[in-house]
């Protein structure tokens, strides 16, 4: 058990499963209509800069559309490096499957 690192020993404490991980990660990312207007004013948006009249640019911000993929998911139980961004896509499932489960929520301190 020595070799196995913090997010992996979380994972076993937790009793959460690595497919149930990315399953929600890619509920939770994926694009839904909205985010795809709020990207498609976003670039209304810009292409009206250029004008001089023009609507009010989108401030909103859509979701990523980008879930945890199964190369992330084994290098993090694995302790390999990973970009912050996908620290913070682990952790929203992570905390999605917490609640579920009636668990407090944790913090990314905790995982990595």
């Amino acid at each position: 058990m020595a070799d196995t690192s913090k997010f992996a020993q979380f994972l076993a404490t937790k009793k959460l499963d690595g497919r149930r991980i990315l399953n929600a990660s890619h509920k939770l990312e994926a694009l839904t209509p909205e985010d795809r207007l709020i990207r498609l004013k976003k670039r209304q948006g810009r292409k009206a800069e250029t004008k001089p009249e023009g609507d009010a640019k989108e401030t909103r911000k859509p979701r990523s559309g980008r879930p945890v993929t199964p190369r992330a998911l084994a290098a993090a139980l694995s302790g390999g490096t990973l970009s912050g961004p996908t620290k913070n896509r682990i952790l929203k499932a992570v905390n999605y499957l917490l609640e579920q489960k009636k668990q407090d929520k944790v913090e990314l301190k905790t995982l990595f």
